[in-house]
């Protein structure tokens, strides 16, 4: 029997469900391995079960790619910062980063509350195709760029995680399996 194509949605089964993470979350490790291996890249992945624990890959390591990660994002340091910052320091920064945003989305909330009302006080059948063309396109940029702040803060949430505490899980069993092949 081949390969079926089977719908991408939610398994409601909860053991079904566990069953196809942990098979997809080995395929998910496999690719980013040969990715990191053919290119050269660096890779790293975070995942979380529905029992939410968690299970990492890195290739040359977690901590390594996300330490690069975050210091793409991190302003460059003055001349009164010290060099070699500790862990508790970029913590410190990456929570204030994350307040930052989550200030951001709050006033997003806001705004796009305003805009509801607006809208309910204008009649919306009255705009010609323009206009109406020019508001979708407002609200398709709005919704974009929620979706990214969403994606930065998920990603600092990881970060904070990692730098507290470093998630050995899957990354254990792929040293493993070197020792192994050696």
């Amino acid at each position: 029997m081949g390969r079926r194509k089977i719908e991408i949605a939610m398994v409601k089964d909860p053991n079904t469900r566990q069953v196809t993470f942990s098979k997809r979350r080995t395929g998910l490790f496999k690719k980013a391995n040969e990715l990191s291996v053919l290119c050269g890249a660096e890779v790293a992945i975070v995942v979380f079960s529905p029992g939410n624990k968690p299970y990492s890959f890195g290739h040359p390591g977690v901590d390594v790619v996300a330490d690069k990660f975050l210091q793409q994002h991190e302003p460059k340091p003055n001349d009164d910062d010290v060099k070699g910052s500790n862990p508790s320091n970029k913590v410190g920064k990456l929570n204030l980063k994350l307040a930052n945003l989550m200030a951001q989305i709050g006033e997003g909330e806001k705004k796009a509350g305003e805009y509801d009302e607006t809208l309910k006080q204008h009649d919306v059948t009255q705009l010609n195709v323009d206009e109406l063309k020019e508001l979708q396109g407002s609200c398709l940029g709005l919704k974009r760029r929620v979706k990214e702040y969403l994606t930065e803060i998920e990603v600092a949430e990881c970060m904070l995680l990692l730098a507290k505490k470093p998630v050995e899980g899957i990354t254990n069993q792929v040293a493993k399996r070197r020792r192994r092949n050696v």
